[in-house]
């Protein structure tokens, strides 16, 4: 799996995350939309990192707000987390869900009761966001 970044302003990151073909998850194919926002109190706190509302995954709030220790900071942020630290984080975290800290029903309830069928709503998310994009 590779990052690739999109775009720049003063405090906002748009990388992609993308699954190159040979890989072995079930996100390969997708390119998924992430944006990283950065307030005036960065590297004191961490950035809001944000999937489009809506994205399919068990530590995904509907919003589409990203839930990952190391983004909160009552948790586990610590200004010297980088911003590669975070998009390894949330790679990772795409391919193994955190099932003790839930963010979206549907996707836990699946993720932890139902693994073929949270396979195909995956995959399902795949070709919502293809790599061509």
């Amino acid at each position: 799996m590779s990052l690739f970044g999109l775009g720049r302003n003063q405090r906002t990151f748009r990388p992609k995350k993308s699954a190159p073909s040979g890989s072995k998850t079930d996100w390969e194919g997708g390119y998924f939309p992430l944006t990283l926002n950065f307030s005036e109190e960065y590297p004191s706190k961490p950035p809001k990192c944000k999937f489009p509302n809506g994205f399919f995954h068990p530590n995904v709030y509907p919003s589409g707000i990203v839930c990952l220790s190391i983004l909160s900071e009552r948790r586990g942020w610590r200004p010297s987390i980088t911003v590669k630290q975070i998009l390894v984080g949330i790679q990772d975290l795409l391919d193994q869900p955190n099932a003790t800290d839930a963010a979206q029903t549907e996707g836990h309830q699946l993720y932890v009761s139902n693994p073929n069928e949270y396979r195909k709503r995956v995959q399902q998310e795949v070709l919502q966001y293809p790599q061509s994009l």
